[in-house]
């Protein structure tokens, strides 16, 4: 691996605000996190200005589905080609430092690998078997969260031998954890839904044990064409560019199929365009019982699958979510008040803080921004194939 020279002095390192340049990177990631959803440019600007306050080797950067933690797209991988696939199946079947589903949940969304173990790395499996054959030291994690919920992931390393990360560098990437995710959260909102061609039946792709891709349909394919890239993924043998909810739904399942985690692989995300789809991923098992592949399903999202993103997304609260359904059926102030026994200056108050959530000044903005632009065509495609299920 092509050795990453560290600009910074020493200084920079303990206090990585210490110079002009790192105050001007970290405004600059601050504007990118109050001014635009996180697409792909926006992705590509936050990794090069990180690196100028924290200096990295390596890095990978997604989108989460904030009920699952899965990586979706957006995401970036850099200097880490060809190991997606290794990567997932760690993440899943071995418990191990730092692993998102953890950092999720912690006091601190960020942690470096060197302070989780107590200077000690070659106590993590991840270390062992895939960042030291890849020439990479230090490794720091963050989960970029809003509340309680995950709205993006990034991993950075350093190459072996480098410095390790500092308490310091942790603490700024934990900082960073609320505003970079209110931009991954706003990419969930503001992405304007069309009507572009995509497939209508179920995509379905096969995986064998190993990971690797082995039967596809064409459908899978069109499906595949319309999720945003990773960028710097590798493709497939098959020639496919697997995105990273693809491979991070994989490696789930075999988690599930070895018996080490429990539920189901199941990710929500949107196409470049905007719509909603459900992405499952299904263990099979061969001849006597035995573990075998493994079974990824894309399907447009119901109305019903995205319902719990979206809620999440404008964090509207119980009540709030029930008074934005009534104002959606068209009843009145005074109609919400008698249906849930509050008075009608409560009622308007949790209207006016709707309002603000979702940033409408209306009734009927605020019905066409939730419901219409959101749960317009996954209704649809609901009740179309409804109306197939029963002729």
């Amino acid at each position: 691996m092509r050795a990453f020279v560290c600009t910074l002095c020493r200084m920079t390192i303990d206090a990585p605000l210490a110079n002009p340049a790192a105050r001007r990177a970290h405004a600059r990631i601050h504007h990118l996190a109050r001014t635009g959803p996180m697409g792909p440019a926006a992705l590509l600007e936050l990794s090069q200005q990180l690196r100028l306050i924290v200096p990295f080797t390596a890095s990978f950067w997604a989108a989460s589905d904030p009920l699952t933690t899965l990586a979706i797209g957006p995401a970036r991988l850099e200097n880490t080609s060809g190991q997606c696939d290794r990567f997932w199946e760690r993440e899943f079947l071995v418990q191990d430092f730092n692993l998102f589903r953890d950092l999720a949940r912690a006091e601190r969304p960020a942690s470096s690998l060197f302070r989780a173990t107590d200077g000690q790395p070659t106590r993590s499996v991840r270390y062992r078997e895939m960042n030291r054959a890849l020439g990479l030291g230090d490794e720091l994690r963050g989960v970029f969260r809003s509340g309680k919920r995950a709205w993006g992931i990034v991993a950075l390393w350093r190459e072996e031998g480098q410095r390790p990360f500092s308490a310091a560098e942790e603490k700024l990437v934990a900082d960073l954890s609320a505003p970079i995710a209110e931009a991954f959260r706003r990419a969930a909102l503001l992405r304007a839904s069309t009507s572009a061609e995509s497939p209508e039946a179920p995509g379905l792709l096969v995986f064998d044990q190993q990971g690797e891709l082995v039967f596809f349909n064409d459908e899978a394919e069109g499906w595949l064409s319309t999720l945003p890239p990773t960028d710097g993924g590798d493709r497939s043998p098959s020639g496919l560019l697997l995105p990273a909810e693809i491979r991070s739904v994989v490696g789930l399942a075999h988690a599930v199929s070895a018996g080490v985690e429990q539920g189901s692989a199941r990710v929500r995300t949107q196409t470049r365009t905007g719509r909603w789809l459900v992405i499952h991923g299904f263990p099979l098992r061969g001849p006597g019982d035995m573990p075998g592949r493994t079974a990824v399903v894309i399907e447009p999202a119901k109305a019903s699958e995205i319902a719990p993103i979206i809620v999440e997304a404008y964090d509207l609260g119980p009540r709030e979510q029930q008074i934005s359904q009534m104002i959606a059926r068209g009843l009145s102030t005074a109609q919400i008040a008698e249906q849930l026994c509050l008075s009608q200056y409560t009622v308007r108050d949790y209207v006016k803080t709707v309002f603000e959530k979702v940033g409408v000044s209306s009734r009927g903005e605020l019905v066409a921004r939730i419901f219409a632009e959101h749960y317009a065509e996954p209704l649809r495609d609901s009740l179309a194939n409804g109306l197939l299920a029963t002729q």
